[in-house]
């Protein structure tokens, strides 16, 4: 049985092959899936044009979501991911670089699932996706697939 994928939805090339090199460091065996935009996000979740990589029913077990993205911004995307029943239940952790408390209210309020600023050290930053992927693809409970 293949690993259910992790959506990592990040403009900055460099914070990617941070997280890329975080998770093959914490031995996390997970696809990772990048979206570089808002836009991108949502069409692989949705399936909503040519360039949609999956079937509907192969959603991604954990989110990684930065706020500050081109095209539609991470708010956005969380609000239309929460607004769908097929994607409502997947977890969303916010990981940007933004310490703004309006930033940190609106993505609670919009249902995000944790929300962590960015590490600037790689060895804090390789802890923090050690951690992550310990608690959500080790410790959590996934939510049922509807």
């Amino acid at each position: 049985m293949n690993p259910r994928s992790i959506l990592l939805v990040e403009d900055n090339p460099s914070d990617v092959a941070l997280t890329q090199r975080a998770m093959a460091r914490s031995a996390i065996k997970n696809p990772l899936v990048v979206a570089e935009n808002g836009q991108q996000a949502l069409d692989y979740l949705f399936g909503s044009s040519a360039n949609a990589s999956h079937s509907a029913g192969d959603t991604p077990i954990l989110i990684l979501l930065d706020l500050k993205l081109p095209r539609i911004d991470g708010l956005e995307v969380l609000r239309r991911i929460r607004a769908d029943s097929r994607t409502r239940r997947i977890p969303v952790v916010i990981l940007t670089s933004s310490g703004e408390q309006t930033d940190i209210a609106a993505g609670y309020d919009l249902g995000a699932n944790s929300y962590i600023r960015k590490p600037v050290d790689f060895h804090q930053f390789a802890e923090t996706i050690r951690q992550l992927g310990l608690y959500w693809l080790v410790i959590n409970e996934p939510p049922p697939k509807r």
